[in-house]
């Protein structure tokens, strides 16, 4: 089964005094670019998302997010005895020199002091973070699984349109064939036709011009493109068929399929045959579209 690019999940989950929630988005890409953001303070983190992350995929822009909230009920406040010894000390300097020039000051009150930055400090619990790291490793496990889920679902529906695309390009193929024999009877007698009027006219080589007709002819031929058509849809099929990232090669096998409907183009020669060489490309290129999410 082939997997798509693109894909998401989300979790919620806790442990202790910690809640977070989780989401993780992919698109495509030509290759594999993971970013990550997570609290850096939580160490060993990010190393384990990605190697978790590079090992699930192959391909695609993939952004794992986590926010990580904790309860404050643990925590309280606490006396700076250095800094409130210190903001004692100016305030009994500050007093005396105002006394020594014969000025009063109100006097400072406990709340006021309190209220002064950094004599009252709020005070945490410090968190051990291997357990907390233990848990967001198990937490990310359903979380990844439920990602691939999605990208195999959506791998699935690509699956059964690429197919069907190719049953398209087939049958097109097979359509080009009938009408190229068609075309060999059409441009056979017209070709006999031109070469007796050219004999009627003027006295030439019959064999020469028998050489430069049949020459035409194999330039007009496109057995070789719907030849190597065929092959290339039974190429695309075998991969699909196969699975895992088979992206890129089924990419590189979309620009075959429209070098060769190119080709049948220009060798057409007759409406019909020119009509479905651009249907076939017309299909083509919705195909290419679809491949580009196979990872």
């Amino acid at each position: 089964m082939i997997s798509s690019m693109t894909g998401f999940a989300s979790g919620k989950g806790h442990f202790g005094a910690h809640s977070w929630s989780w989401e993780l988005r992919a698109v495509n890409g030509k290759g594999q670019d993971i970013r990550i953001r997570v609290p850096d303070w939580i160490t060993g983190l990010e190393t384990h998302l990605r190697s978790a992350m590079a090992k699930a995929t192959e391909r695609g822009n993939i952004t794992i997010g986590l926010r990580l909230s904790r309860e404050e009920a643990g925590a309280g406040l606490s006396l700076n005895a250095s800094q409130l010894e210190a903001v004692l000390a100016a305030m009994a300097e500050v007093e005396q020199q105002a006394m020594d020039q014969g000025l009063s000051l109100a006097p400072s009150t406990s709340s006021q002091i309190l209220g002064l930055r950094g004599i009252m400090e709020q005070s945490a619990i410090e968190d051990d973070p291997a357990p907390l790291l233990a848990a967001l490793k198990s937490d990310f496990a359903p979380v990844l699984a439920s990602f691939a889920e999605m990208r195999a679902a959506e791998g699935a529906q690509l699956q059964a349109l690429i197919g069907s695309q190719l049953d398209d390009i087939e049958r097109l193929t097979n359509a080009a064939a009938e009408a190229a024999n068609a075309r060999r009877e059409e441009s056979t007698a017209a070709f006999r036709a031109s070469l007796a009027r050219v004999a009627e006219a003027v006295d030439v080589d019959q064999t020469r011009i028998a050489q430069e007709l049949a020459i035409l002819a194999v330039k007009a031929d496109i057995t070789e493109e719907l030849d190597r058509l065929h092959a290339h849809v039974a190429a695309a099929r075998d991969l699909v068929a196969k699975g895992g990232p088979v992206g890129r090669k089924l990419d590189f096998l979309a620009q075959e399929f429209n070098r060769e409907a190119n080709t049948l183009c220009s060798k057409a020669q007759m409406s019909a045959l020119t009509s479905i060489g651009l249907d076939l490309k017309s299909v083509i290129d919705q195909m290419r579209e679809q491949i580009q999410n196979v990872e």
